[in-house]
Parts: structure tokens; C-alpha cells; sequence
């Protein structure tokens, strides 16, 4: 309580010890005379809502709902009027946010200094309510869910007594659930004699022992529910003719998991049988159907017999890559000669195992998803002429293994001579126009890099003068935040010099600010703000490092310096990709131009990162060996096949999706290393990662504007 409310308490005429007493008790209670409230602790205010001046001012019964105040006000004055105990009342308190609770309020009457007073002590019942209201929904929905379930279910509790009959068993016994409630022979529904039934087993825990002899073996475990049998069987006594039910019943479990009852749901499967009867008898009539259709297939397979042999395309059937047959054209396209198809392997009419094992793994995938092959590739003939073939490829049911292959061949030799000298001529074209966009991007990418440093330089700038008065003013702050603290301390220690309100008031102030705290947490504060700024000041001048626009010309660099520089600028790609691991060796100063070379190790690092598919490790390192230096950038990442290693250095090349790259990267990359008179080595293993080695002199012998 605030000095003012202890005040407030000591003009009533309360002792302080008593009202200390009444505040440190953490249950909620409220104390009053004949009229008013005269004390209230922080418990009983948080769960009234009211600030104290407000809850004191109001009369003792005005913080109940309107239509019960009345009897709150009569319990307390009896309780004041009698030295008896009187019994817990429950009362609808309406707090100060407006909301509604319910309280068990209980009376203590007691004198202090000739004065009776009358202690109430309250019990929030609220949330016990809830859980109550909560219980009691879940039972009836549970209970609708059982009733209005389509499916025919009963229940039985431990004792093995009907306790749930829904509508749909009803219906579909006959019985009603009056005449079941209750009843311990529930067996009577389905039976003439006495047995359990699945329900009855699952309780007794001896389904394991008795499904077999009781129902011949048709009992079994169900697939979808834990500890659950199920059957089907046929019950004579039930409508016209019997009826075959399929029957599933599950424990029913408390807490503790003691089975305290079981399920059971009928469903009605007898047309299903009938149906199945019904379609063993077509089957019959199916099969002498088939015996007339033979023929009449027969017939038809001479006539396909014909028209394969005498097609204008080739046609084999191939099985374990062995030809089991093949028509009058595909003999003569690969020159078979007297040489029978049959029997030939497949492997005999591929140039190579390395294109035989390729075809192998193009036609699987499409063959074993029943869709059919469309494929061109080069081919030999008996005799080994070279051949261009166009084939289609299907299987007639790819389920079976010993399924044959059918293959369509068609020799287009002669188009693709045609074909590939139109191409060749295209592509001269091509790589003419590609070396005059590449001279052209070479001098677009050398632009954009010198704007990129410049625009660098004038952000670094600008970011360096409010670094300077922030840092500046954070010291300044240190300066002015040490004194105060040691004028709080001295105050600290002259506190008990104080009145008692004004010590109390500064004790409080002191719990809601924490200065324990913020004595420890400010300089903390202060120390990471420096480190920031230090950190700020690191970036930018690793952006003017990277971008080197005061150097643009040739110079004697530091490549390591170059190179981690280059890492913290393109570190956002790179940090959710991979781990970098650096190995530098000791480098001399080298002769070049330092944003170009830090231009190279960037394209370097990023595709590194852009070739790990999950998280991975970027290794960087540098040797000096003679005359030279090199700087290698290895990943392990996905790698790259012989073919694609061979065109990574083309322009306008790139493995990438659509508008993720250009293909100019590694280009541009080789340029500036030739230029340097330097070389890029490159070796790498699908699947286990590349690696890039870039060759620089020490002094190269290039024009160097800067030598005159």
C-alpha cells in the first residue's frame, strides 16, 4: 500500500501491525464496518478491479451484482452483530472491468479497539464453474455423437450392463433402447443361446483365447484402431432371411487406461454378399463368353501378323534386352542379312556401352509409368554403319516384369546429315554474334562495376559521419550516466535518515524502476551500442575495400585482404548456405587491378553457395608459390558433370532456372584473370563439390598505365 493509504488506515483507527498483517495475506480479503469498507488487500483489489481510493469509497455490499447486494449487506451486518461463525455465502461479484464472477464469501466478525469489524474472506469459483459447465457439454455431445451416429453402435460398461443402444441398432435389431438399458444379455439381440459377444470379450480381456472358437477364424485385428477386433458373419434370426453384419468393437479406457467398457458398431454388409454371389455367377457366364471371343482373337492375330511383317517402318519386341522378333523393314535397315532377329541382344546394334546403358536409363522411367518413349540417337547396323534412328516404345502392361517391349524404328540418317549441317552454320553465326554481345557486356559489366564502387564510396561517407556523432554522443552518455549513479547512492545510503512516508514512497519507487538493475544493465547497454558502431564501421570499410574506387588503376594489393572483404559483402548470400572455413597463406603484395580480381571472388563464392542445395562448407585458400600467387574457392556442393565443366567459361552459359543468371559471371571472371595473365583451374565430381583455382603473378608482364 502507498503512504497515503496507510494514512488513510491510521485515521480510521486501525493499528499498522494489524493492516501489515492483513496485506501480506495472499487469499483475498475485505474488511467493514456497518457502512463502508475500511481495508482491502492487493489480492481482493486485483480481483475486484478497483483502484483502493475507489474501493473504499463505495459501500461494503456495492462491489455484488444489483440484485444481490441487498443479501451481501444483511450477511455482513449479522456477522457483525453476532460473535458466531456464520456459513460461506456465494456471491456474483461485478468487477471494475464489467465482467461477472463467482465468489464463495465467508464472514469473520472481530473487534479492534472497541470497534467491530467484520473480515471477509473470498474464494474465486469461477474458473471450477467453467470446468464443471465444460464437463457436463463434453458428456452430452459425446452423448449426441453416439445417438446420432448413422452406424449402429451399443455400449457396455465394465459390467458388462447396456449403457448406450443409438437409433441405427435399434432399427437394425428390432430392439429398442428401452427394453435394453441396463440388460446384461445384450447377446439376446443377435442370438438364440447364450455367448459373449466381441464386446463382451474385449472387457473380459479373452478375445485372444475365444475369437477363434466362437467365430471359426474370421476374427481378426482391425487395421485402423489400436486394441480393436472385427467380423463378419452371418445371423439367420435377424429379418427376413438373415442378415450378414460386419461388427468392429474397441475397449474403452479411463485415465489410467483400465478398460472400463467396450464399443460395438454393426453395419449392415448383406447386399455386398448378394452382390458377390450375383458376380460369381456372371464370371461363369464370363468365361464362356471368353472361350467364343478366342476365336475370334485368333483370327484377328494372324491379321496383325500380317501387317507387322509387311509395315514401312521397323518393329521389333524386345525382352532382357534380347529381340524376340522383328519385321522385314527393321532387317533391312540394320543390314541383317541371313541373320535371323530372334535371339540377337539389343547391345549389338548400339555404337557403344556407354549409349546402350544411356537408353536404359531414359526408357525405364517412362516405360514403368505405362507411358510410351519418344527418343532419337545414333545407332549401328550389322555390318556398323553409323545410323540416326527415331523411335517410339511402349509396354503392353507394365505390372508384369516379363512384359514384352514394342519398338518402332525409323532410319532418319539422311535429315539429320541435313539437320546438323544447318546447324553448324547456325551456330557460326551464333558465336559470332555471341563475341560481339560479350565485348559489348565486357564493357557494360567494367561501367556498372566503377558506379557500384562509387556509389559504395558515397554511401560509406555518408554512414561515417552519423557513426562519428553517435559514437561521440554514446561517450558523452557514459560520462553523464556514471555520476548519477553515484549520486543514487548516496541517497540510498542517507534513506534512513528520512521520514517514515518519504522512505516508504522512495522504496517504492526504487521496486518499480529496478535501479539494481538498471545500475547493472545501462553500462551493458552502452558497451553493445560501441560494439555496433564498431561493427557499422567494419561493413563500410569493407564495402571501400571491395569496391577499391580509389584504386581503380593498377597497384600492389594485399589478395587476402581483398578476399575477406569480398566475403563480408556477399556474406548475406552465403551465411544460410554454407560454413566458411579460411586457410591463408603468407601472400606478397601484387601487381593488379584489385576491384577486378575482388569481382572474380565474389562470382567465385556466390556460386559456390548457389551449387550447395541445403547447408554445406565454402573452403577459401591462398598460397604464394615463386613467382605467384594463387587463391582456390572450393564447395561441396552438387558438382558438375564433364560436359558442363567443359562450357562454364562460354558466355551466356548457365545451369541456372530462368532469370536466376545471365551466364556472364564466369565469363567476365576469365577475362579479368587473362587479363592479369593469370588462369582459372577447375576440377570437380558430381555429388561431391568443385573446386576453382585462380593463378595470379606477382608481376605480371601486362600494360600497366601506371609504369608510363
Amino acid at each position: 500500500m502507498t503512504a497515503r493509504d496507510l494514512a488513510q488506515l491510521a485515521d480510521e483507527g486501525l493499528p499498522s501491525y494489524l493492516v501489515a498483517a492483513w496485506g501480506a495475506v495472499t487469499t483475498p480479503l475485505l474488511v467493514h464496518d456497518e457502512h463502508r469498507i475500511v481495508h482491502a488487500n492487493a489480492a481482493m483489489l486485483r480481483l475486484l478491479g478497483y483502484e483502493t481510493g475507489a474501493l473504499l469509497a463505495m459501500p461494503f455490499e456495492a462491489w455484488a451484482v444489483p440484485e444481490q447486494r441487498e443479501a451481501l449487506r444483511q450477511y455482513g451486518l449479522h456477522a457483525i452483530a453476532h460473535e458466531t461463525l456464520p456459513p460461506a455465502i456465494e456471491v456474483e461479484a461485478e468487477t471494475g472491468s464489467g465482467s461477472i464472477r463467482a465468489l464463495e464469501v465467508t464472514a469473520r466478525p472481530y473487534v479492534v479497539q472497541g470497534r467491530r469489524l467484520n473480515v471477509l474472506t473470498v474464494q474465486d469459483l469461477s474458473d471450477s464453474r467453467h470446468v464443471q459447465t465444460s464437463l457436463l457439454n463434453v458428456g452430452r455431445v459425446l452423448h449426441q455423437i453416439i445417438e446420432n451416429n448413422p452406424v449402429a453402435s451399443f455400449v457396455l460398461d465394465a459390467e458388462h450392463r447396456v449403457t448406450h443402444w443409438n437409433a441405427a441398432c435399434s432399427k437394425l435389431t428390432g430392439i429398442d433402447a428401452f427394453d435394453m438399458m441396463g440388460r446384461r444379455d445384450a447377446w439376446t439381440a443377435f442370438y438364440s443361446e447364450a455367448r459373449p459377444l466381441l464386446a463382451d470379450l474385449i472387457i473380459d480381456g479373452t478375445i485372444e483365447v475365444q475369437c477363434v472358437p466362437l467365430y471359426e477364424g474370421r476374427c481378426r485385428r482391425s487395421e485402423t484402431i489400436d486394441d480393436a477386433y472385427e467380423v463378419e458373419a452371418f445371423f439367420p434370426r435377424m429379418a427376413d432371411g438373415g442378415r450378414w453384419l460386419f461388427f468392429t468393437a474397441a475397449p474403452l479406457l479411463d485415465a489410467q487406461g483400465t478398460v472400463v467398457g467396450a464399443i460395438e458398431t454393426l453395419q449392415d454388409v448383406t447386399q455386398r454378399r448378394r452382390a458377390e454371389e450375383e458376380l460369381r455367377r456372371h464370371r461363369a457366364e464370363l468365361e464362356e463368353l471368353v472361350s467364343e471371343r478366342t476365336a475370334e482373337l485368333l483370327q484377328t492375330h494372324h491379321e496383325l501378323e500380317a501387317f507387322l511383317e509387311n509395315a514401312s517402318v521397323g518393329i521389333v519386341t524386345t525382352l532382357h534386352h534380347r529381340i524376340v522378333r522383328g519385321n522385314r523393314k527393321f532387317a533391312e535397315i540394320f543390314e541383317l542379312g541371313e541373320t535371323p532377329a530372334s535371339g540377337t541382344p539389343t547391345r549389338t546394334f548400339f555404337c557403344s556401352d556407354e549409349d546402350f546403358q544411356a537408353l536404359d536409363e531414359v526408357a525405364y522411367p517412362v516405360l514403368s509409368r505405362g507411358k510410351s518413349l519418344h527418343h532419337e540417337m545414333e545407332m549401328q547396323s550389322m555390318s556398323g554403319k553409323r545410323l540416326w534412328i527415331q523411335m517410339i516404345a511402349y509396354v503392353a502392361n507394365p505390372q508384369d516384369r516379363l512384359a514384352r517391349i514394342w519398338w518402332l524404328l525409323q532410319d532418319r540418317t539422311e535429315e539429320r546429315r541435313v539437320q546438323q549441317a544447318l546447324a553448324e552454320n547456325y551456330e557460326r553465326i551464333k558465336l559470332t554474334n555471341t563475341r560481339l554481345e560479350e565485348a559489348q557486356n565486357q564493357l557494360l559489366q567494367a561501367e556498372k562495376m566503377a558506379s557500384i564502387g562509387q556509389l559504395a564510396a558515397g554511401v560509406a561517407h555518408e554512414i561515417n559521419n552519423p557513426i562519428g556523432f553517435v559514437s561521440s554522443n554514446l561517450g558523452t552518455l557514459r560520462g553523464y550516466v556514471e555520476p548519477m549513479f553515484g549520486l543514487l547512492d548516496a541517497m540510498q545510503s542517507a534513506i534512513v535518515e528520512l521520514p517514515e512516508p518519504v522512505r516508504a514512497a522512495l522504496k517504492e519507487l526504487d521496486r518499480r524502476i529496478d535501479l539494481a538493475f538498471v545500475k547493472e544493465d545501462l553500462p551493458q547497454l552502452l558497451d553493445e551500442s560501441e560494439d555496433g558502431l564498431v561493427r557499422v564501421k567494419k561493413i563500410v570499410q569493407d564495402l571501400k575495400d571491395f569496391s577499391r574506387v580509389d584504386h581503380a588503376e593498377w597497384q600492389d594489393a594485399d589478395l587476402n585482404a581483398g578476399l575477406d572483404s569480398t566475403l563480408n559483402v556477399v556474406m548475406n548470400e552465403v551465411k544460410y548456405k554454407a560454413e566458411v572455413r579460411k586457410d591463408y597463406g603468407a601472400l606478397p603484395p601484387v601487381r593488379c587491378i584489385a576491384a577486378q580480381l575482388n569481382q572474380v571472388f565474389m562470382n567465385l563464392i556466390v556460386n559456390a553457395a548457389h551449387a550447395i542445395p541445403q547447408r554445406g562448407e565454402i573452403r577459401l585458400t591462398t598460397r604464394g608459390e615463386g613467382d605467384w600467387v594463387w587463391v582456390q574457392v572450393e564447395d561441396t556442393g552438387t558438382g558438375m558433370s564433364e560436359e558442363v565443366r567443359r562450357r562454364i567459361f562460354e558466355p551466356f552459359f548457365t545451369t541456372k532456372p530462368v532469370g536466376k543468371g545471365t551466364g556472364l559471371g564466369l565469363s567476365l571472371s576469365y577475362s579479368i584473370v587473362q587479363k592479369h595473365a593469370g588462369r582459372i583451374e577447375v576440377e570437380s565430381t558430381p555429388g561431391k563439390g568443385t573446386r576453382f583455382r585462380v593463378w595470379v603473378p606477382v608481376k605480371p608482364q601486362v600494360a600497366d598505365p601506371s609504369q608510363g
